[in-house]
């Protein structure tokens, strides 16, 4: 099983090692010590973790039916307009989202520099990378 440094979890939630120690401090994330006595978090404990943070961070209204289950929401940080089309972009914690869209949605919305909004992804094709963790 896969551990963790308190530097690799806050690098993975997005937020400070001083957070990181905090939680796991007040009981919220468990911790071990691993046989050099430094603390480390098993990957399936900061996975369930991960997940029950993430619970309600992007709301769908209750009136609102879909299948989009990936959701960032986050700062617009750039709108670039032209005749048409609008190429909005989202800075959600470490994750950078650029979508065009029509001008129209984009003023309809009240898209500009500074708003909060919620991009939702629907993709037939994601991929997925990870390191060679056997080479060391």
């Amino acid at each position: 099983m896969p551990t963790y440094s308190i530097g690799q979890a806050a690098r993975l939630l997005g937020v400070s090692s001083e957070t990181v120690r905090r939680w796991a401090d007040g009981g919220q994330l468990r911790m071990d010590r691993d046989g050099s006595g430094n603390r480390v978090i098993d990957g399936v404990g900061l996975a369930a973790f991960a997940k029950d943070r993430a619970a309600g961070l992007h709301p769908v209204p209750g009136e609102v039916r879909t299948s989009v289950r990936n959701s960032f929401a986050g700062i617009v940080t750039s709108v670039v307009l032209d005749d048409v089309v609008a190429q909005v972009e989202i800075q959600s914690g470490p994750h950078r989202l650029v979508s065009l869209v029509s001008r129209e949605a984009a003023e309809e919305l009240g898209i500009e520099v500074g708003v909060t909004a919620t991009a939702r992804v629907k993709s037939t094709n994601v991929h997925i990378d990870r390191p060679d963790d056997r080479r060391q």
